[in-house]
């Protein structure tokens, strides 16, 4: 995974013509970057969840749910993160994606 402390969290513009000449196809740049952001977005609540879930009470006391900081802290911490998006584009840009074609008929890249 790319280094998240330099990347914006809002959204930047971009040279479309770079991103064109990275796939061949701008629509297939589109494509590997979404495809890269639903696997980073999927790792990255994996890694919260299991966060999350060392601080889940035993019981079911709806008062230490609604005060359990330590939960509330982990959670500001990952909306602060740079959004899966904006990341995938970042490893594009800067060649740190793997992508192929399957078949030469197929217009979809596959990431890998």
């Amino acid at each position: 995974m790319i280094d998240t402390s330099n990347i914006s969290v809002v959204v930047i513009p971009r040279d479309l013509i770079k991103v064109n000449n990275l796939t061949g196809n701008i629509y297939n740049s589109v494509v590997v970057v979404s495809k890269r952001a639903n696997a980073l977005a999927k790792e990255e609540k994996e890694e919260l969840i299991l966060k999350l879930a060392e601080f889940a009470p035993k019981n079911d006391n709806l008062e230490e749910i609604f005060d359990n900081r330590e939960q509330m802290e982990i959670s500001a911490h990952y909306e602060r993160l740079p959004k899966p998006t904006l990341i995938a584009m970042e490893e594009l840009l800067s060649d740190r994606i793997y992508y192929r074609k399957v078949e030469p008929s197929d217009e979809e890249p596959h990431v890998v």
